[in-house]
């Protein structure tokens, strides 16, 4: 499967799950980390639809997955910080949201232009 196949694989996922066919979303999803094992889009949409319902240990493996492709990734850090907060390890998931908003220092001491207008 191509990287353009699986995004529109995710992309086609996200849709079914924001028109409640939660079913077919995890099975597009499934697919695409199946064909394509390091399609880090396909692992934290997997994460972000299982947390969303309410599957921490399904969503907890997928951010893994995600995570193990990407570390310096800030959106899967937060991720992985609200899962475990669900799974009643504050520690855990502060570690991962320190991690999360130390990247988002780094990225805004990156792109400064990028902060203009927020302030």
């Amino acid at each position: 499967m191509s990287p353009a196949e699986v995004q529109s694989l995710v992309e086609e996922a996200t849709f079914d799950y924001t028109m409640g066919d939660h079913d077919a979303a995890l099975a597009k999803l499934a697919r695409a980390a199946a064909a394509a094992p390091d399609a880090f889009e396909a692992w934290h949409a997997l994460a972000e639809i299982n947390f969303s319902l309410r599957r921490f240990d399904a969503a907890l493996a997928a951010a893994d997955r995600a995570l193990a492709l990407r570390p310096d990734d800030l959106f899967i850090n937060t991720t992985l910080s609200r899962i475990w907060m669900e799974k009643g390890d504050k520690a855990t998931a502060e570690k991962y949201g320190a991690q999360a908003k130390i990247l988002s220092w780094k990225d805004q001491l990156k792109n400064p232009e990028s902060q203009k207008g927020s302030l």
